[in-house]
């Protein structure tokens, strides 16, 4: 059970960009001992008045605290910066990584800090600057757990959803990409369906209430296409792609009459449609995983 109070609690923030400096002020009131460094001083003037010390350079500011938070721009960026840094800096200390990448770039990076012996989290932060401090705010760590264990009380203050989802240090911007994929693809879908619908005289915001209508249907599905793709098997006792194919040939042909750029539902409709020629009409739409899979 941690029993640490937050005046216990050290962090310093390298990076203040709009996220780094959502992060900083977080700690700052949180009751955290918040130190910041931004390569460019005058962005760390703010936090500096609402209560962080300010490190006279990087190597100061990892000397200041027991967690150090970096929130850089990239895992390239972040390891040249911390090369700077001599390696018995680092002892005792845990450099949590916020940086936006891919799995490999994430499974790079803790390769460096093996190789400097540099205790290492990788993470992954998943709501915008608002939302940090609040107990809204999900942040997706992964790599070895023992180090995000010793610094949970401190990245709990920004993000009380701090989530260990496992120990390969790419499963956070893993999921984190993987995410983001439903998030703006259903954000496009609905932009896509509103060009169509506005273009015929609604309001977008008339449509609202309509699209609304699709969504409440998407958890239960979500659930029925994960069971199917983790089985193995498409059955399509509820739909069939030959049927949905049909559809999707109206959703082409729509937007092309309205003029519209058709890619969108000419990219499914060709999912549907590869899946259908090789035999699996009868099939459900979780059978198109196998085409997305084999991209030939």
């Amino acid at each position: 059970m941690n029993t640490s109070t937050p005046s216990d609690l050290s962090v310093s923030v390298v990076g203040l960009g709009p996220m780094g400096s959502a992060l900083a002020r977080a700690f700052v009131a949180g009751g955290a001992r918040t130190t910041v460094w931004n390569r460019t001083p005058q962005k760390a003037e703010p936090l500096a008045a609402a209560g962080a010390r300010l490190a006279v350079d990087l190597e100061d500011a990892v000397r200041a605290s027991d967690i150090v938070v970096t929130c850089l721009r990239d895992h390239e960026s972040t390891r040249a910066a911390l090369d700077a840094v001599p390696d018995e800096v680092f002892t005792g200390r845990t450099v949590v990584v916020l940086a936006s990448g891919t799995p490999d770039d994430a499974r790079r990076s803790a390769a460096w800090a093996a190789e400097r012996g540099i205790a290492i989290v990788l993470g992954a932060i998943m709501v915008p600057t608002p939302v940090i401090g609040t107990p809204d705010a999900l942040i997706l760590y992964s790599g070895d757990r023992a180090p995000f264990d010793g610094a949970r009380p401190v990245l709990e203050i920004a993000a009380p959803r701090a989530e260990h989802v496992g120990d390969d240090p790419g499963l956070a911007p893993l999921l984190d990409t993987a995410m983001l994929e439903v998030f703006f693809a259903g954000m496009t879908a609905f932009l896509h369906a509103t060009a169509l619908v506005t273009q015929r005289g609604l309001r977008a915001t008339d449509f609202v209430p309509w699209a609304r209508e699709m969504l409440a249907i998407l958890p239960a599905t979500f659930d029925g296409l994960a069971h199917d793709v983790d089985s193995g098997s498409y059955p399509g006792d509820q739909d069939n792609l030959a049927m949905e194919r049909a559809a999707l040939q109206h959703m082409v042909q729509s937007s092309r009459d309205a003029g519209l750029d058709s890619r969108l539902p000419e990219l499914m409709f060709d999912l549907a449609d590869r899946q259908v020629t090789a035999g699996h009409g009868a099939d459900g739409w979780s059978r198109v995983i196998e085409g997305i899979r084999d991209a030939r």
